[in-house]
């Protein structure tokens, strides 16, 4: 195997894991290493990465006392080579401290597979307390946190809003029921790599189907004649009124058709 290409579903995921939780460290001179470290649970994933990483590459474990145990055990996947760094750079990820300022390739890539690969790192999978399944992304980074979003709409048609939380300027991206159960049964295809424990996770994502009473907001497709209207209302108020609509609806519909600046307002998030 020579080089690395983002075409390559196993080179998309591994790329997308490495911008969420990847550390890519600029020497002196040739001097560098890209490492990724996670819990020894997690070996299997950096055993994969060894396996199907063009470059010479090791993996470590040590144990130490953290925050959240007095003997954790993480292991460390290492590679040095300096192409493979330089072709790392040249694609979206750049050296130290990258988590506001990640973006996807520019270049063609395997879009379910990146995706897959960010949500192992960055995000989680699997039931709320009300036993509904849900799989989510937390990013710093607004193009990624947009990106998901434009790529589960066009999935699933579900709208979510990139907006930072109050809290840590995070971005939580949340999708809840079918939306969920269709996200992780495409992102998730048999055979696809993926972090060992998250896989296990889609069985109970997958297997959930809505019981019987509980009520489901249908979607109403727009048309070409709403879409004059909305343009031509005053705001997402006065839409609302004359096509029977919600305001969050409205504000989502007019953020889409001419962008967040031209739209000129902040609309609430759409539940699931």
């Amino acid at each position: 195997m020579t080089g690395f290409d983002l075409e390559n579903p196993d080179h998309a995921y591994m790329f997308g894991f490495l911008q969420a939780d990847g550390h890519l460290r600029q020497g002196l001179g040739n001097k560098g290493s890209l490492s990724v470290e996670l819990s020894a649970r997690d070996t299997p994933l950096l055993e994969e990465f060894k396996r199907i990483c063009p470059w010479p590459s090791s993996i470590r474990h040590r144990t130490r006392t953290t925050n959240f145990a007095a003997n954790h055990t993480s292991a460390t996947w290492t590679v040095c080579a300096r192409e493979f760094r330089e072709r790392l750079v040249a694609l979206g990820l750049p050296p130290g401290r990258k988590s506001s300022t990640v973006e996807p390739p520019r270049a063609p890539f395997a879009e379910r597979d990146y995706l897959r690969g960010l949500i192992d790192a960055d995000g989680s999978l699997g039931r709320t307390g009300k036993d509904l399944p849900f799989v989510s992304l937390t990013t710093a980074s607004e193009p990624l946190a947009a990106h998901f979003c434009r790529y589960a709409h066009a999935l699933t048609g579900a709208v979510r809003t990139a907006r930072r939380n109050r809290r840590d300027a995070i971005y939580n991206i949340l999708f809840t029921r079918e939306d969920a159960v269709a996200i992780v049964r495409h992102l998730y295809y048999p055979g696809s790599l993926a972090l060992p424990r998250k896989l296990a996770a889609t069985a109970d994502v997958t297997a959930w189907t809505r019981p019987d009473g509980m009520r489901k907001v249908l979607r109403r497709p727009w048309t070409a004649d709403e879409d004059r209207l909305l343009l031509a209302a005053r705001n997402a108020e006065a839409a609302a009124t004359v096509l029977g609509r919600s305001v969050s609806s409205c504000s989502a519909r007019r953020w889409r058709l001419v962008g967040p600046e031209k739209a000129g307002v902040r609309f609430p998030r759409t539940p699931a």
